[in-house]
């Protein structure tokens, strides 16, 4: 039996869930570039457990502003959340490769304290504002 696009609404925001979770212990252990990066995985997975919840039979893509976008098309109110996802994808590439950041830094060297707190708190927000979309 097919799972209901439902179903794999939950799977994914359960996921985002541990995401989360993880991006918080990341950055206890002073890894602020895997916090950073783990907070927009967290975002990515819940806006995409909203579109499914929202009916969309195919998700594809990694911009969380992206993603916020196609939101937006079943639901305006995305728009509240809409910067808040668009910064989140500076952390995509940047903190895990050292040929995307310039001259010869590596991305554990360049996030910070402050870069992890915030992509958290941005992630916990879009979290949040999904749970209540998806009424879980």
């Amino acid at each position: 039996m097919k799972e209901s696009l439902k179903e794999i609404a939950k799977k994914w925001l359960k996921q985002a869930e541990y995401d989360l979770k993880d991006a918080e212990k990341a950055l206890s252990w002073k890894s602020y570039n895997l916090s950073c990066f783990l907070s927009q995985q967290a975002a990515e997975k819940a806006l995409k457990a909203y579109l499914y919840f929202a009916g969309a039979e195919e998700v594809w893509g990694h911009s969380v502003g992206a993603l916020c976008k196609e939101a937006i098309n079943f639901d305006s109110s995305f728009e509240n959340i809409f910067s808040q996802a668009k910064a989140l994808d500076k952390y995509y590439i940047p903190t895990r490769y050292p040929d995307a950041l310039p001259e010869e830094t590596v991305p554990s060297e360049v996030y910070e304290e402050e870069d992890a707190q915030s992509a958290l708190k941005k992630a916990k927000n879009i979290i949040d504002f999904v749970k209540i979309k998806c009424k879980v």
